[in-house]
């Protein structure tokens, strides 16, 4: 994987083999990372990234200036790369090794952006369980996002406050935002 853009553009980066991760493709991050930009600013915007896996997504905001970033992962490997890679690198990330579903309960962490990239393999109730905590618990600051990654077999435009997706091979990034 590399980053795309930013201080660190065109970097790569090297994940251990043994990750349980599915990292997102360079197609896909550019084209989010293009709709994020018309809407923040990077520099003044606060990031939490659920199923946080490499950290892909976390360098890229770290990269384009965001100085409080928060990954949520229950595997100790994916913790424990991303820390060494943000002090490598010397990235303001934070990390929480957890439940991502147990976290967003106990959770009063407030962010303009929530970015979760779950399994693709989850079921519509585990899907829907991500956005009703999100919100139930008030994560989201005035104006925030959140915005789930999953499959093109996948379809959360049923779900509250569910605003619109955008697809990218079979990559698609739904919005969710208060209304």
């Amino acid at each position: 994987m590399r980053i795309i853009s930013g201080l660190y553009k065109s970097r790569k980066i090297v994940a251990p083999k043994n990750l349980p991760v599915r990292p997102t493709t360079d197609m896909a991050k550019e084209s989010l990372f293009n709709i994020i930009n018309n809407l923040f600013y990077f520099d003044e915007i606060s990031v939490l990234d659920l199923f946080a896996g490499t950290g892909n997504i976390s360098y890229e905001f770290a990269s384009r200036g965001s100085l409080n970033i928060t990954c949520v992962d229950q595997d100790y490997g994916c913790i424990k790369f991303i820390n060494q890679t943000a002090e490598a690198f010397d990235m303001p990330i934070s990390t929480i090794k957890s439940d991502v579903f147990k976290f967003l309960e106990r959770s009063n962490l407030q962010t303009n952006i929530i970015f979760a990239d779950p399994p693709y393999s989850f079921t519509e109730e585990q899907f829907s369980k991500i956005p009703e905590l999100v919100f139930q618990n008030n994560l989201l600051l005035k104006n925030g996002v959140l915005i789930i990654e999953h499959s093109k077999h996948t379809n959360l435009s049923n779900l509250k406050h569910y605003s619109y997706s955008k697809s990218y091979g079979g990559c698609v990034f739904s919005f969710f935002e208060i209304a």
